[in-house]
Order: structure tokens, then sequence, then C-alpha cells
């Protein structure tokens, strides 16, 4: 029976096609020395697939559990939900990863073990206690990546299978794979992009910098399901998370117990205050774990109590309805203990929102103060605008000074000039407007004679017509009767 891993694989993944499986599934080792595209193309492939099904929850061996009763977040106001709690970021390489990932025609992978110590090499998959005990790996940039999208390209790929049809895949027995180690691998991919996912969704928005402080519990609870939302990181993942988050990336700091992402403004050190805050977060989260839980219960009770009484079970329905006053007896605490919380937690916040207006404050006073210091002071303006004024005063003398000093002109010639300017242009215009009048009576009595010879024309047409129409009458009335023609009988 094919594993859940495996039909994961063979579904999602381009490069499991049908007609490559046996290559992946063969020992290809020796290809490193022969077919070194080849050899890049079958490790990418592996390690690509493991990681993205690491992803989705189906490479973990530790047991997979559910996590009942989890919920999406505090604040959301969410139903409880069930997810699987399983491995996304570390894989285990047993005997159970190669049961799972054995094929019915093909068998198990050979060639698994070349593919880690590869990833390993490459710091793509380092060992956990690697990991936990040596900061700066992920500073080191490696020889060769493996996951590299040119890899895994169609061309490469139809290049490789080329060359193996034409038996270009040769080696020796000494080039076999190694054993498969039994150990635990933190997925560096899958580690950043968790880690990448968690600080936006921390500090993404309009968040408050209370926002940014969480207990252990409340990470937890808030992030499980950052990688996929039908299952959960599990414990050691969120152990690997963290210390990615405050040793390698920074950005957040974390005692242990505390949690604060960084923000732009300020340092993110641990303080006694943060911890309270985070303490008062997880608090407000649990009482409203345990008030949803109570009014599930109350529910419950009810309707047993109503079929108890429809079945005349009267014992059932006095022990329900106790039952379930006890339970609304202890609602009502944590409700008054939830909104005692949620009060001093709003105060909390509101405290902060006021720090951050006071520092705001102090330290746009201290802007003020420096420019003031820049200035002078009111008594320094002063003195610069009355220094301005007296140079303005110097300037306005200067140039009435240079005005007598000009040459002296007589007003009247000045008069008479313009004067003369004015006939001489008055001229101007009255001899174009006399030129463009005769122009146009010129125009109009072209256009009357026209008129007139059309007028005389038409006159002498018609005396003609009517002379001609009156001698055609003269003639018809002279004629005797023998000079008509004779009608046929």
């Amino acid at each position: 029976m094919m594993s859940e891993l495996l039909k994961y694989i063979l579904t999602h993944e381009e490069a499991f096609r049908r007609n490559r499986l046996p290559s992946l599934y063969s020992d290809f080792t020796p290809q490193k020395k022969t077919n070194p595209d080849g050899y890049a193309v079958n490790i990418a492939a592996w390690e690509q697939a493991l990681n993205r099904a690491a992803k989705r929850g189906y490479t973990s061996s530790r047991g997979v559990r559910v996590r009942s009763g989890s919920t999406v977040s505090a604040k959301s106001g969410k139903m409880p939900v069930k997810r699987k709690k399983t491995d996304h970021l570390i894989l285990r390489t047993d005997e159970s990863l190669l049961r799972d990932l054995e094929s019915p025609e093909w068998g198990r992978p050979v060639a698994l073990g070349t593919v880690f110590d590869e990833a390993v090499r490459n710091n793509s998959m380092i060992p956990l206690p690697v990991y936990k005990t040596t900061a700066g790996l992920l500073q080191k940039k490696s020889q060769w990546k493996l996951i590299d999208p040119g890899v895994l390209s169609p061309w490469n790929v139809m290049s490789w299978g080329a060359r193996q049809l034409k038996g270009f895949v040769v080696g020796s027995e000494s080039d076999s794979a190694p054993k498969l180690q039994v150990q635990e691998l933190v997925l560096i991919e899958n580690l950043q992009e968790a880690a990448d996912l968690a600080v936006k969704k921390a500090t993404g928005g309009n968040s408050s910098k209370l926002d940014l402080i969480y207990s252990r519990e409340s990470f937890v609870e808030e992030f499980a399901a950052i990688l996929n939302d039908a299952t959960e990181l599990s414990d050691a993942d969120f152990d690997v998370l963290l210390l990615y988050l405050s040793r390698d990336s920074g950005a957040i700091a974390y005692d242990g117990k505390t949690i604060k992402f960084k923000s732009a403004d300020e340092s993110a050190e641990i303080t006694e205050q943060d911890t309270t805050i985070a303490s008062i977060k997880t608090l407000v989260s649990t009482m409203s774990k345990q008030v949803t839980t109570l009014e599930a219960k109350i529910a419950e009770l009810t309707v047993s109590a109503k079929m108890a009484l429809a079945n005349k079970n009267r014992i059932s329905a006095l022990s329900a309805v106790r039952s379930k006053k006890m339970a609304e007896h202890n609602l009502q605490q944590r409700f008054n203990t939830l909104m005692q919380l949620e009060e001093v937690y709003s105060k909390i916040e509101q405290a902060a929102g006021q720090v951050d207006m006071v520092q705001v404050m102090q330290g746009s006073t201290g802007v003020l103060r420096g420019l003031h210091t820049q200035i002078g002071g009111a008594e320094r303006v002063e003195d610069i605008v009355e220094e301005l004024r007296e140079e303005m005063t110097k300037v306005d003398e200067v140039g009435s000074i240079m005005n007598e000093v000009g040459p002296v002109i007589d007003e009247g010639e000045i008069d008479d000039e313009l004067a003369a300017m004015e006939k001489s242009d008055r001229e101007a215009r009255e001899k174009e407007e006399a030129a463009v009048t005769k122009n146009r009576l010129a125009e109009l009595d072209s256009v009357k004679q026209a008129s007139d010879e059309a007028s005389r024309r038409a006159r002498a047409a018609e005396d003609a017509d009517s002379a001609l129409a009156d001698n055609i009458i003269d003639r018809l009335s002279n004629m005797s009767v023998e000079d008509r023609p004779m009608q046929a009988n």
C-alpha cells in the first residue's frame, strides 16, 4: 500500500514523472563524475520534494497526533479546530522514511543517503545538534546551491535523459551510495520561510507595541499553522524557529519564556514589563478558552436535562440541572475575571500609547529648542529685522542719488514728440481705412454693372421673343383660305 508521503510526491512534484522514477530510485551516485547535470537534477528533485512534503506535514515519523481544542487565535474569536501536530522544519532520516518512500514498482530509493550528504554539505539541511550548538552556519555561502530553479528546468531534464539513452551514464561499484544515517535534519528552506511569515504576521499592519510581545504559549498558539492551515508545527519545530528568529535573523528577543519582536524605533531587550504583559495576554487567552468550554458544557447539560425530562427520568434531569448550575457559576466567575484582565490590559495599552505620545512630545520639544538656539531668540530676530530695514533704506537712498546724476530732459519736447508720433499713427490708420473703403466701393460698383448688364440682356431676349411671336401671328392672320392646307377626307 502506497504511503501518504509518496502519494503526495507523485501527485504534486513535476520532477517525479513516471518516466523519471527509474532514475530517481536507482543509485545515481556515480553520475556525479560521469554526468554532473543528471546528478544535480536528481539531487535537487529529491531535496525539493522532501522539503515541500515536510512543509505540509507528510514526513514526520515522531508519531503524528491530533491536537484537540486548539484555536487559531485568542483575538480572532474563531471556534476551536483540530489539526495534525507534526514536524515541518525537521526531517528524521530513518527506516520509517524509507518505508514511506518505497514504491511498489521500483522499491526503495537507493541513493537517498547521497541526497542527504549533498544537502548537509551545502547547508540546505543541517543536523539538528549541529544547528543548535553552532551559530553563523547560515551566513556561510555554500559552494553549490542544490535547489536552483535552473537545475530542474525542462531543458536540463531532457538533456540528461538524452545522454542516459546514449549510454553516457556509467559508474563503478566503489562509487555506490552511502548508507542512510539515522539523524534529524533542519530543513533550512522551510525554516526561513516560516520565520519570514511569522515576522510579517507579527509586525505587519497597524500593530501596537504590545502586539509584538508574546509568551511562549501564546506564540505557539498564534503561529502554529504558519506554514499550512491543516497542520501545526511541532514542539521541536518551535524550538528551532525561535532559535533562528533570535540568533540567526535577530528578529526577536527571547529569554525562554517571553518573546518580543523588534520594532524600528526600539530595542528588543526583554524587560520586566514585557514579561508581565506577556503573562496577562496568556491569561486572557486561557480564560477565553475556559469560557468557551463552559458555554459548550452548559449547552450540552441543557440538552441532557431536556432529554431526561422527555424520557421521564427525573433523577438524571436533576443531576444535569445541578451540574448546569455549577457550570453557570463557574462561567460567571470566569467572565468576571476575564473582564478584569481585559480592563487591565486595555489600561496598559492606553498607558503605552501615552508613553509613546509623551516621548514624541519630548522629542519635538528638543527639536524646537535646538532650532530656537540656532535662531538666537526673539531679541536676535528683532535686531536682524531692524538691520534689514536699515539696509533696505540705504538701497533706496542710493537709487535716489543715481537718479539725480542722470541727464536733464525737457518734458515739453517729450510731449511734442509723443503728439507727432500719435498724429503719424492716426494718419496711417486713416489712409489704410480709406484704401479699404475704396476697394469695397469698387467691388460694389463692379457687381452693380454686372447686374445691369444681365438685366439688359434679359430684356433684349424678351423683346426678341415678343417680336417673333407677333410676326408669326400676323402671317397666320393674312393667309387666305386657299393658302391653307387641305384636310384629308
